[in-house]
């Protein structure tokens, strides 16, 4: 048990960011001493080429109430966020981008959000943007989908400004590419009440936007995987078996007909294998039992998994 948890812990994932640290730090901590509230800030290095975690060590130095990660090597925000929230001790835990374009002064709202209005998770909307349209036309689509096939309705489901109750980072496991999908993972964890709060969203004030093609692929791949996970994946075999049982049904019909046909109607006629319905048969019924072999292999390999989240830490700042 913690005997004095602070009210925050603000998770900021980053890479190579070391011209916006600085300034996001001192900026938290104006926030934070306005309204008094006990924090603790945890940055989570990726594997930044720069001088990011330089950065950190010296805001350490600083102000105690900072820690660092440093990963070995760029594994992704999801990764980072993983950590951060393992890491995370506050009662209300609040995650950002490092690069300046959310906004601290949206914290003491995001705050009473979840302590006194009772959300489990708020997610920030950044109705007016600053992003290029390369970035915001895919971002409209990805939200579009994820809220037909959710059922959530958030207009910016990645937003990086998101507050959580504590027990919501405690019962969800991001990996992957699936940070954009946290909304999703939390209303599967059992977590209902979602909200929503517009924020300030800032132009980019140092280095480059991390925003890359690769999102137009695997953006709804990750929604199909989120989806599919939430609903199947402590019952793989539901899926699989259902699908299964119906390929088998639909080839094990083409083969009742196509028997009673060649034994009391065409008894002279065509053969078997001369017949479109006969292939149609049998490669439905041998789908039908691959469905019903993959829902027992996933149901196995889900029964004894191990953990998928571990990643290698090359440094840590703050803790023994």
């Amino acid at each position: 048990m913690i005997a004095h948890r602070p009210q925050l812990s603000i998770v900021i994932p980053l890479f190579n960011e070391e011209e916006s640290l600085p300034e996001l730090h001192q900026w938290l901590l104006k926030v934070f001493e306005e309204h008094r509230f006990t924090y603790e800030v945890i940055f989570i290095d990726d594997g930044s080429s720069d001088s990011s975690w330089t950065q950190i060590q010296s805001l350490r130095k600083s102000d105690p109430h900072t820690f660092g990660i440093k990963f070995q090597r760029n594994y992704g925000k999801a990764a980072a966020l993983q950590v951060g929230f393992q890491q995370a001790t506050g009662e209300v835990i609040i995650t950002m981008d490092a690069d300046l374009q959310d906004s601290p002064d949206e914290i003491p709202a995001l705050y009473r959000m979840i302590t006194q209005e009772g959300f489990d998770m708020v997610s920030g909307w950044k109705q007016k943007r600053y992003d290029p349209l390369t970035k915001t036309l895919p971002t409209k689509l990805y939200n579009w989908a994820a809220r037909r096939i959710t059922g959530i309705h958030l207009h910016d489901f990645n937003c990086g400004l998101k507050a959580y109750k504590r027990a919501v980072v405690k019962s969800i496991e991001v990996y992957g590419d699936m940070h954009r999908y946290i909304p999703a993972l939390a209303k599967y964890a059992g977590f209902q009440k979602i909200g929503e709060k517009v924020v300030q969203h800032q132009a980019r004030k140092y280095g480059v936007t991390k925003f890359g093609l690769n999102r137009f692929l695997n953006g709804p791949l990750d929604l199909i995987t989120v989806a599919f996970m939430g609903k199947f994946g402590k019952k793989p075999m539901h899926f699989f078996g259902a699908l299964g049982t119906l390929m088998f049904m639909v080839g094990f019909g083409f083969g009742m007909y196509l028997g009673i046909d060649k034994l009391f109607i065409h008894t002279r006629g065509i053969r078997l294998s001369d017949r479109t319905e006969f292939y149609i048969s049998l490669v439905a019924m041998l789908m039908g039992l691959q469905f019903f072999l993959t829902g027992f292999l996933a149901e196995l390999i889900g029964r004894n998994s191990s953990s998928r989240n571990n990643y290698l830490i090359e440094e840590k700042e703050g803790w023994e």
